[in-house]
């Protein structure tokens, strides 16, 4: 039986990785002293954000960042209901077009990727591209129709023209991945960025350009925020050569349109 998205998303909320690290301008803090700043953003930003939280405080040092990281339908709903966070980091969007009225400000999209097929190390299964998929038998892994990744996986399908009969759908990329590395999956389509992050512990099948599509993982100030000036300080500087640097590293691409 395939697998339960909402199921696995119970999981994934116990799981939800949290990461303090100082950051942020001189003068937001104010004579009260430091700010912190939650970000909720995907998991597929993990590594990078890591790395960005570092940079920024080497700027700017009278502010925390506190990165707390899940799948974007998750973390859209932590802003839904209104926990304390500061600034929201999708995987496309649309999931942040759900969560607009909780957002304030100007929304930016920070980087953008493309989708690969991520498989076991070496490629046991001889995958050469999406019409394999297809094959009888193969266990096939994708996002769910409602989480970013599995969106972008049906475009992705469409345009090449292949019908998949997965064998289960998972609460984002991350999931995906996870289950091809574990070997409970011969495939799954991942972003670019995320089948980077598993190393030697996956392979990858490219997907050509024709039949690929461009994700957009976009940031924007919640509208509680109890530090606005400070969080879109944060949000402005993402789309700064400094974090553009830190975010190719990582294979994310630069929007070409000025944000």
């Amino acid at each position: 039986m395939p697998d339960s998205p909402h199921r696995r998303r119970l999981r994934a909320s116990a799981l939800l990785a949290a990461l303090v690290l100082p950051a942020l301008g001189a003068g937001c803090g104010g004579p009260s002293g430091p700010v912190t700043l939650t970000v909720l953003a995907t998991s597929s930003m993990t590594e990078v954000l890591g790395e960005i939280g570092e940079a920024y405080h080497q700027q700017n040092p009278d502010v925390r960042l506190r990165f707390a990281f899940g799948g974007t339908p998750e973390i859209a709903d932590r802003v839904a209901e209104h926990e304390p966070a500061d600034v929201l980091v999708t995987a496309d969007g649309p999931s942040m077009d759900e969560a607009a009225e909780y957002l304030a400000g100007r929304r930016r999209v920070i980087a953008r990727d493309t989708l690969t097929i991520a498989v076991g190390p070496g490629n046991p299964r001889r995958i050469r591209d999406l019409r394999d998929l297809a094959r009888p038998g193969l266990r096939v892994v994708v996002g769910a129709g409602t989480v970013p990744v599995g969106r972008y996986t049906r475009q992705v399908l469409a345009k090449a023209g292949v019908t998949v009969r997965w064998s289960s759908e998972e609460i984002g990329a991350r999931a995906v991945l996870d289950r091809v590395r574990a070997g409970e999956a011969d495939a799954g389509i991942v972003f670019v960025t995320d089948l980077n992050s598993a190393g030697i512990a996956a392979s990858s099948v490219p997907i050509p350009a024709a039949q690929n599509v461009t994700a957009s993982f976009p940031a924007a100030v919640v509208r509680d925020s109890g530090h606005e000036d400070a969080a879109n300080a944060f949000v402005a500087w993402l789309v700064t050569p400094d974090a553009q640097r830190l975010l190719n590293k990582y294979g994310f691409v630069t929007p070409s349109a000025p944000q």
